[in-house]
């Protein structure tokens, strides 16, 4: 639990601890718009691209063993970036301490169906809340940190946090040798028993006298490409907010600490939704009317920072921070529509490898739209486009169905 627990923690300072930076980092290392473009696209980006690699390195390594390395990965990226001369050394280690958290979004959830496959509402509750807190609290503490110790200070200091996330999963590698699990195949339990067994015990293997192997192919199933637009256009919108709510913000007439503060208060917004969704949703057969209370925050807030953004703004920043109720449930989903640790391992790695391409998108487009017509207008359209495609995913995800239903057997 503790592990799980920390590796969440880890998942986005190194991302929200940035935008409120960037005027200063500015001063040493120029960001013209579209590097600030470009930086809001990379977590995403990163994120989708070793979430489509982690389920394969499975096969090599252990969950346990690569959650190791994915925190050594983050720790480098995250000190090695704030010690270079130049933008184009500071984004590459960007992306190598972006690399090591995208490893982490998919090893969370096959971690909690491994180790507390009777608890998952319960567990993904715990770790959502704890990830909304480790957004929200480098954009708290960016600026202060910053003006205290320098900004380098601000941005290296939270690769402590990966330092003592590594620390259990060290300790439970040194204590015995962990399970591996083939990415894409299911082995299905021939008996009730075997299947609320612990995934990965030797009590379940030993109860399969015969087991059926299966080959998942998430591409084509409805139900992964649903969560995928639920999860990807979720982040999509989410990242577009870390990335510009603080220039919506000063443009309107705020200052820089304001700006930054309301960002964090979009963030942590989602520590009560991530503690609360995963527990009700769980208690649903279809979770869908939660999305369209979620859609309709999601509205209420970007209406309010496009037409009146100087006035009542923390009333359209909290709206717009519930509109991402929708993360924890996705991720909830991932486990509640699978029904074995390799099923989650692949649905996850699928969901969130897509669905962050798709969301790099997002802060791109904001700024490109922006730049380019010189308002705010036209870049919100966007976003309220994208609320179209994630209610049309969240209908086919909510749906309760599995993943290994629609697999294709082996042999």
């Amino acid at each position: 639990m503790a592990g799980i627990l920390l590796v969440a923690l880890t998942l986005r300072t190194a991302v929200t601890v940035v935008p409120p930076l960037v005027s200063t980092i500015d001063h040493d290392l120029p960001l013209n718009g579209s590097v600030i473009g470009v930086l809001g696209m990379l977590p995403t980006a990163a994120f989708a691209v070793f979430g489509f690699l982690t389920p394969y390195v499975i096969r090599w390594a252990s969950l346990e063993r690569l959650t190791v390395i994915a925190m050594f990965v983050a720790i480098v990226g995250q000190i090695c970036r704030v010690l270079v001369p130049n933008t184009g050394l500071f984004l590459l280690f960007s992306v190598i301490a972006l690399a090591g958290l995208g490893a982490g979004n998919v090893l969370l959830p096959p971690l909690v169906k491994q180790y507390f496959p009777d608890r998952i509402g319960l567990m993904t509750a715990l770790y959502v809340t704890v990830l909304s807190a480790g957004t929200a609290l480098p954009a708290q503490l960016a600026v202060p940190v910053a003006d205290a110790a320098g900004w380098q200070f601000s941005l290296a200091l939270w690769a402590g946090v990966n330092v003592m996330a590594a620390v259990p999963w060290l300790v439970m590698l040194i204590g015995h040798k962990p399970n591996r699990v083939p990415p894409g195949a299911a082995v299905a339990p021939v008996s009730p028993e075997a299947a609320s067994t612990r995934q990965g015990s030797a009590t379940a293997v030993k109860s399969a006298a015969i087991v059926r192997v299966t080959k998942i192919r998430s591409w084509r199933s409805p139900l992964a490409i649903g969560l995928t637009l639920m999860f990807g256009c979720t982040s999509l919108n989410t990242y577009a907010m870390f990335a510009w709510l603080p220039g919506i913000l000063t443009d309107a007439g705020l200052g820089r600490a304001e700006a930054g503060s309301m960002l964090a208060l979009f963030a942590g917004v989602g520590l009560p939704l991530s503690l609360l969704v995963p527990l009700v949703a769980s208690r649903m057969k279809n979770p869908f009317p939660l999305v369209l209370v979620f859609l309709g925050c999601f509205v209420g807030g970007y209406l309010g920072l496009l037409l009146a953004p100087a006035t009542g703004t923390w009333l359209w920043v909290v709206l717009a921070g519930m509109g991402p109720g929708t993360f924890p449930l996705s991720l909830l989903l991932i486990n509640h529509r699978t029904r074995t640790r390799a099923g989650a391992g692949a649905l996850s790695g699928f969901s969130q490898g897509a669905g962050y391409a798709l969301a790099c998108t997002g802060p791109l487009f904001f700024g490109m739209l922006h730049e380019g017509t010189g308002s705010w207008l036209v870049p919100f359209l966007f976003l309220f486009g994208t609320l179209l495609l994630l209610v049309s995913g969240a209908f086919f995800a909510c749906k309760p169905r599995y993943l290994e239903d629609e697999a294709v057997p082996v042999g």
